[in-house]
């Protein structure tokens, strides 16, 4: 973290030390003016997740800085698996970031004591309820949520459509015969990025998680071991899917990481992949023309149970409690979803599906994932999210054990196993 002080603390140490060396009167007041001559810069920095949207961020701060002399918005960006560690060795380091971005639920417990109060900020009664809960502890709001994200199968419209296929898979029947159609039309029918962590631990290994009767309960009844991952016939469904995606899906998946398969997705190389709205700029960004559109990732043949999507807050933005600017850090979060500008980059350049009442995105401006995405939502056709209540470092334990089973290292009764070492040994930590 900078450290910055006030043009009266140079004044007051340098008199100090003038007089402590017995320097004369005009010279420290020569050097008072000149501290004075330059007030000093408040900078905020920002350690933001989101990589998607990385050069658009950095476009924003320059807009705030146009309008707010004095303020400078510092933004890094580090994505995916790295984050948290990297969040962990700046805390480690005493370098914490005036914002940065926090999942919610169990992961606001880990970072508590480092995150300001923000219940009395103006954009807090515009939360809708859905975006509130995961930062709201004991009746306080800890978090900005960032926006609203589907997660599915992606899907490229044009190949369906050059395949012959008319009626999205709803049932994991249904998607192997999409994925025949697709592969006898000439397309690879998945892109599998299995070689991120984050993929496989939060975004593959919640198909199974989110379709539980009750995945809150499910996720206490394993906290306090009465229930597991072996024999559960969700899970036993779930390895299922895994298996058809590696089938019908690209080679090498494990070497493929998030960036490199998303961008391959987005310039056709293949017809679904995993992934969410959040994806867009990227899509944008290899072809502005293509129609991608989001779809249900079925686990089994019970339609009921798969035709959905999960919708929740991917992140939210927090400020540090120990912060020298937290003034400034506030209004800039405020300035994000109360302004013209902000509101403007929060739709159109981030593409983001607010998470507020009062901004209404243009289903044009958001892309065709995010009017897929809204339509799910006005339909009732979605879940929610909880992996942050997850035990803090389970997603990557999920990950690299998935891609052990990826790699024919374990079986999937083996890695049902694995997962329940990883998370009673990290749930007693």
């Amino acid at each position: 973290m900078r450290k910055w002080v006030t043009s009266a603390a140079v004044l007051v140490f340098t008199g100090s030390l003038m007089t402590a060396c017995g320097t004369n009167k005009e010279n420290s007041d020569a050097a008072g003016s000149t501290a004075t001559s330059k007030p000093q810069e408040a900078v905020v920095n920002v350690f933001n997740f989101k990589v998607e949207i990385s050069q658009e961020f950095d476009r924003l701060a320059k807009e705030y800085e146009k309008t707010h002399p004095g303020v400078r918005i510092n933004v890094s960006t580090v994505g995916g698996d790295d984050y948290n560690t990297q969040l962990k060795a700046k805390f480690a380091a005493a370098d914490m970031p005036d914002i940065f971005n926090n999942e919610g639920y169990r992961q606001l417990d880990t970072w508590i004591e480092q995150i300001e109060d923000l219940s009395d900020q103006p954009w807090v009664a515009d939360v809708i309820d859905l975006a509130k809960e995961p930062m709201t502890k004991n009746g306080k709001v800890y978090g900005m949520p960032m926006n609203l994200e589907g997660l599915g199968f992606l899907y490229n419209k044009e190949q369906f459509q050059k395949a012959g296929i008319t009626e999205l898979p709803t049932t994991l029947s249904q998607l192997e015969e999409t994925s025949k159609k697709l592969q006898g039309a000439g397309f690879t029918p998945f892109m599998n990025h299995y070689g991120s962590l984050y993929t496989l631990g939060y975004h593959a290994f919640y198909q199974a998680m989110g379709k539980q009767k009750d995945t809150g309960a499910f996720i206490n009844e394993l906290s306090s071991g009465t229930a597991h991952f072996a024999g559960n016939p969700i899970f036993i469904d779930w390895i299922k899917l895994l298996d058809m995606t590696v089938k019908y899906g690209n080679k090498n998946p494990l070497t493929t990481d998030y960036s490199n398969g998303t961008s391959q997705f987005a310039a056709g190389k293949a017809s679904m992949t995993i992934g969410g709205n959040w994806v867009q700029p990227i899509v944008d960004k290899v072809d502005p023309n293509l129609k991608i559109g989001i779809l249900p990732m079925p686990i089994n043949d019970d339609k009921a149970l798969n035709d959905n999507i999960y919708v929740g807050v991917p992140n939210n933005w927090v400020v540090n409690k120990n912060s020298k600017v937290k003034k400034e850090a506030k209004d800039f979060l405020n300035w994000l979803v109360t302004s013209d500008t902000g509101k403007q980059y929060l739709t159109k350049d981030f593409k983001f599906i607010p998470a507020f009442k009062s901004i209404q995105a243009d289903p044009t401006s958001v892309g065709s994932i995010g009017e897929d995405v809204a339509k799910y939502i006005k339909d009732g056709k979605i879940r929610g999210w909880q992996w942050s209540r997850y035990p803090d470092g389970a997603t990557q334990e999920f990950g690299a054990s998935i891609q052990k089973y990826v790699a024919g290292k374990i079986n999937g009764d083996q890695m049902l196993a694995e997962f329940q070492l990883a998370w009673d040994k990290l749930n007693r930590k």
